[in-house]
């Protein structure tokens, strides 16, 4: 009823607008001859009349066509405008034809002219009108109730940020500059609101014009220019946030509440990998999708990544059942139309494997349960081998019995040339699933990455506890680098290698530059409000048994071939045995609790020549 009522008012309100152009338009071509009237001869002979009421009629039709009635008019947009134009141009046309054929007198072409700019300027005008009525008259101004911001980047996101500042009427903070790298923009101003300077004058601005927060509105910048914007900040004493990019935005504009403190993960040396939406789409719509290791930081991840393509159904798999409650419960109130189940089990459970598998049948397998924390594995090899290596062997082996057309193993860095029991069974789980995909219906891969910031063990949330307790911060060496991605990121190119799956491959992500750890802790530190090795010392540990100094990324054997997605990669298949293969799982089935610590290293070593136990460290703390 509210949007019919709209509608009919806007209606009228053209109608009046088209009648008041086209009496301008006979008065502006007649009105200044003669007497300065439009010739009486056009209204005897209902030429003026035949002109209005078809004018009427036919603009508030072409109006309706073109959508003018269905459109927000206080987010109007050069977009907005030329669909006026477009729906104007034609119903000048439409009118002038008409009117020819109805009216006695032929009307002159520069009354056409004028009616056609009249409509645009009358009717066009009226909708920015409105909308600079509700940017200005409409939105208050609460003296003394904002804080002063500055806006790094004066560009559409920049614009962005300004105007939900704006929209929310300042609750947030008043914004009072730009700062942008651009010359051609300086001393320019954007939206009433000048651009000050470049990042150099950063320090200069905050201080004179006494700031109190700065939002860095830059969402295509690198995390290199991001970590230098935010070294300039941090020295300026001030609240630094970072605000999302536009696109991720769906509706068109956002919630201030979207402008967020600056995190780690905004300082990584690339850009963000995303995934491509079509292609992914296409495999998991009506499907059965299973995911193990549901409850964990991936696997939950994987989980509300994956049910945005509607699948049939999503199995969420994992041991821990508060886990798999939280994630569970989550989905069912984000999607309450979609079917989720649980199971709550132990994939060294081969039967209960196989029995979960022929329940639900699935489609595509996400395999993101395992034991990852190397210090801990190399204190329990024994679960290592049984949970990575014999775990990982029931799912692909129940899989292929129900013939699951794509399994997706998520490995990792350390299975390169490892050095950790950790990185070894993860790297006879990828020599397990590429053995099986040479004699299976299913398509079985690999995907590997490295450091995961934010997930569960890792160095963000352990560097966070330390510095909330005042310290110190714990980095086990100063030379100790890691390729780092986030959680979304990992997720989506899991979800993105099933999409390009052909069988045996072990996709990889081009991660960029490796990071320092030490200099995480740093970044951390002081995006903390905290100075390095003053306020938050740093301490370091010592390398922990199983540990290298650098990952890599592929073996010497290993080449890559470049894949439809730029930053992704697949990697060379090696020779594999798969008697050995056959060999160790069967070992660890029949005395996996039992064996000692050179046993499973020696068990390794079967499937890969090349590890070898590091001698173990002195104990550290850790």
């Amino acid at each position: 009823m509210l949007f019919r009522k709209r509608t009919l008012l806007l209606m009228l309100t053209d109608a009046i607008l088209v009648n008041i152009a086209v009496f301008l338009s006979f008065y502006l071509r007649f009105g200044f001859e003669g007497d300065g009237k439009i010739p009486q001869e056009y209204f005897t002979s209902l030429t003026y009349f035949h002109t209005t009421w078809v004018a009427t009629v036919i603009f508030l039709v072409s109006f309706y066509v073109f959508g003018l009635y269905n459109r927000l008019w206080q987010y109007a947009s050069l977009g907005d405008l030329v669909s006026i134009i477009f729906a104007v141009t034609v119903g000048t046309g439409a009118t002038m034809a008409l009117v020819y054929f109805l009216a006695v007198l032929r009307i002159p072409n520069i009354v056409a002219i004028l009616l056609w700019f009249l409509v645009v300027f009358l009717v066009g005008g009226s909708r920015f009108i409105w909308r600079l009525l509700q940017e200005n008259a409409f939105t208050p101004y609460v003296p003394g109730s904002q804080k002063r911001v500055l806006i790094i980047g004066a560009g559409d996101a920049g614009v962005v940020a300004a105007r939900e500042l704006r929209n929310n009427n300042f609750r947030e903070g008043r914004p009072v500059g730009f700062i942008d790298d651009a010359v051609r923009k300086q001393r320019l101003h954007v939206m009433g609101i000048p651009v000050l300077g470049t990042r150099k004058d950063i320090p200069r601005i905050v201080k004179g014009r006494n700031i109190d927060e700065v939002i860095i509105a830059m969402p295509s910048a690198s995390g290199e220019a991001v970590r230098a914007i935010t070294e300039i900040c941090e020295k300026t004493g001030v609240d630094l946030k970072i605000m999302p990019g536009v696109f991720n935005v769906l509706s068109g504009s956002m919630d201030t509440t979207a402008i967020r403190q600056v995190q780690v993960e905004d300082l990584l040396g690339r850009d963000q990998v995303a995934v491509d939406l079509q292609q992914v789409a296409g495999y998991l719509t009506g499907e059965t999708v299973l995911v193990t290791g549901g409850g964990g930081s991936i696997g939950s991840e994987i989980c509300r990544q994956a049910i945005k393509f509607n699948p049939f159904r999503l199995v969420i798999i994992g041991q821990g059942e508060n886990s798999v409650f939280d994630i569970e419960q989550e989905l069912r109130t984000d999607h309450p139309s979609l079917n989720v189940v649980t199971e709550i089990l132990d994939i060294k459970d081969r039967d209960k494997v196989q029995l979960v598998f022929q329940k639900y049948n699935p489609g595509v397998v996400f395999h993101a349960a395992a034991h990852k924390h190397v210090p801990l594995m190399e204190r329990n090899p024994e679960e290592a081998l049984k949970n990575n290596i014999v775990g990982t062997y029931n799912l692909a082996e129940a899989a292929d019995a129900v013939k699951v057309k794509t399994f997706v193993l998520i490995s990792t860095d350390k299975a390169v040339n490892p050095t950790s029991i950790m990185g070894a069974t993860k790297r006879v789980a990828e020599m397990i699933i590429q053995s099986l995909d040479k004699r299976s219906e299913t398509r079985f891969v690999a995907v590997r990455f490295g450091n995961v910031l934010g997930s569960r063990g890792s160095v963000i949330p352990t560097f966070k506890r330390q510095i909330a307790k005042g310290g110190p911060v714990t980095v086990t060496h100063p030379e100790m680098i890691r390729y780092f991605m986030t959680i979304p990121e990992a997720s989506q190119l899991v979800i993105q290698a099933g999409a390009m799956a052909q069988g045996g491959e072990i996709f990889i992500l081009d991660m960029g530059k490796p990071v320092k750890i030490v200099d995480l802790a740093k970044d951390l530190i002081k995006l903390s409000g905290f100075e390095p090795d003053v306020d938050i010392p740093i301490k370091f540990t010592g390398i922990r048994p199983g540990e290298k100094l650098y990952e890599e990324l592929l073996t010497a054997e290993e080449g890559t071939s470049h894949t439809r997605h730029s930053r992704i990669f697949v990697a060379k298949p090696n020779e594999l045995n798969n008697a050995r293969i056959a060999g160790i799982i069967h070992v660890i089935r029949e005395r996996g609790s039992y064996l000692t610590r050179a046993e499973v290293v020696q068990l390794l070593q079967t499937v890969i020549p090349e590890f070898r136990k590091a001698t173990t460290p002195k104990a550290v703390s850790e």
